[in-house]
């Protein structure tokens, strides 16, 4: 027996980007019905499974809903972080969108399945009850697209031998027994966030062996802020960056000298450029590990030992625990257009800000009515993972917002949400500062974007 849903919409997931796109979805129509169907058993997709020390890596007013502000706009007073935006932590971003959640379920246009199986073709099964559903006429919006893996829920990308101490990050709030020894497995946010977690608790920069396969770019967290003279100020230090420079290595070198760019250690030079922000505290307690495995990927771990992909080997204290921290948080699926017959599939539209991104396909959503028009004025962006591809982003992303801003309502309404990084709020239109910020990225915008479209062979 299956049960009928007569909804507009039938949205997979809902993680950030599948609450982004609901809410200025239904903020933008007044008719518009929603079913959301995830796995889990609330709103807040990955953020249900994290890690407990985990905090988003950029200011919380980036992140979320359109309709609603993830914290209190606030600037820190005190910590290492002073001056610098709030970040929240997985509790508050869990409780953010139960809130939010909350609120568009009582609109009663906004109805919720969790602990749900999408099947396909509109139809989902609970995983309660077995009771299956078939929305016929909703609108599949596959939120899920670009859904990251976390350590909690992939195993190990290497082997584990018999008698190895091998734990997902998210197991280190529930030790009871200190290690005698650490080994960190990953180059990346969540590897970043493990050592500097560790480091403030006390443990030695001797008790780690850092695993990093690849050293990362990381942006410096103090010039990507809510604030518009700050973040078009680094806007343009980039564009007068990549002007300049004669290949994408140079870009990074350059934005390094700019103070854009961070790097763990300055004498290698980083290959991977996902470029998670970073605070220079961060960085401190970071350069503090000197025991770091630059062998490539890990094969397999065995007590004592670790056994690299090219067969050399690493010895680590017999009883040393490994921490897996090297699941694929962003997922480089291919771009395709947002609208297809089949589904509509939210993706970053603004270069590094996915919430805004799926925001704004659900205006666009809610406020086009032909499909070739939104995939017009709303163009998909990838994600990078090499300086080679970061240059390609900035390209096809510069392109997007270029699109997205010729259209006087999207920009009026992208000027309206914390969620957009470079909108200038009214009260701001003439500050100085800002003013001189937006002339600079002005005059060079053109000659950076020209350079980085060639080094992105376009």
């Amino acid at each position: 027996m299956e049960q009928t849903l007569d909804v507009d919409y039938l949205v997979v997931g809902a993680g950030a980007m599948g609450m982004a796109f609901t809410d200025a979805l239904v903020a933008a129509s007044p008719v518009a019905s929603v079913a959301i169907v995830d796995r889990r058993h609330g709103a807040g997709g990955h953020w249900l499974d994290a890690y407990g020390f985990v905090r988003l890596h950029q200011a919380s007013a980036f992140y979320g809903v359109p309709s609603t502000l993830l914290g209190g706009g606030r600037v820190q007073s005190d910590g290492p972080e002073r001056g610098l935006h709030e970040r929240a932590s997985a509790a508050e971003v869990c409780d953010y969108y139960s809130r939010v959640l909350a609120r568009l379920t009582s609109t009663g246009r906004v109805v919720f399945h969790g602990r749900s199986e999408y099947l396909g073709d509109g139809r989902f099964v609970s995983l309660l009850s077995g009771t299956r559903f078939h929305a016929p006429r909703a609108r599949i919006v596959d939120a899920a697209y670009l859904s990251p893996d976390i350590p909690f829920l992939t195993p190990p990308p290497f082997a584990v031998e018999d008698g190895a101490r091998v734990v997902a990050v998210n197991e280190l709030v529930r030790i009871d027994e200190a290690p005698s020894h650490y080994v960190i497995v990953g180059s990346g946010k969540t590897a970043t966030d493990t050592c500097v977690w560790l480091l403030q608790n006390g443990v030695s920069p001797n008790a780690i062996t850092w695993v990093r396969p690849r050293d990362p770019w990381l942006l410096n967290r103090a010039v990507v802020q809510p604030d518009p003279a700050i973040f078009l100020g680094m806007a343009a230090d980039i564009m007068v960056a990549a002007a300049a420079a004669s290949s994408a290595d140079d870009v990074f070198l350059r934005m390094e000298d700019a103070g854009v760019m961070l790097r763990i250690d300055r004498g290698v030079l980083p290959t991977m450029a996902k470029a998670p922000t970073l605070a220079t505290w961060e960085l401190d307690l970071l350069r503090t590990v000197d025991d770091v495995v630059r062998r490539g990927h890990l094969f397999a771990v065995a007590p004592g030992r670790l056994v690299f992909a090219d067969g050399s080997e690493v010895r680590v204290p017999h009883h040393a625990l490994v921490v897996h921290c090297a699941a694929e948080g962003l997922k480089y699926s291919p771009l395709r257009p947002i609208w297809t017959p089949e589904a509509i599939t939210p993706q970053a539209v603004r270069v590094g800000f996915p919430c805004f991104g799926a925001a704004l396909t659900g205006h666009v959503e809610a406020t086009r009515s032909d499909d070739a028009e939104k995939n017009r004025v709303c163009r998909p962006s990838p994600y990078s993972d090499t300086p080679a591809d970061w240059c390609v982003m900035q390209t096809i992303g510069g392109e997007a917002s270029l699109a997205m801003s010729a259209e006087p309502d999207l920009r009026a309404w992208a000027d309206s949400t914390s969620l957009n990084p470079a909108r200038i709020p009214r009260d701001r239109i003439g500050d100085p500062a800002v003013v001189a910020a937006s002339t600079r990225l002005k005059e060079h915008i053109g000659p950076g974007r020209a350079r980085l479209a060639q080094l992105a062979g376009f």
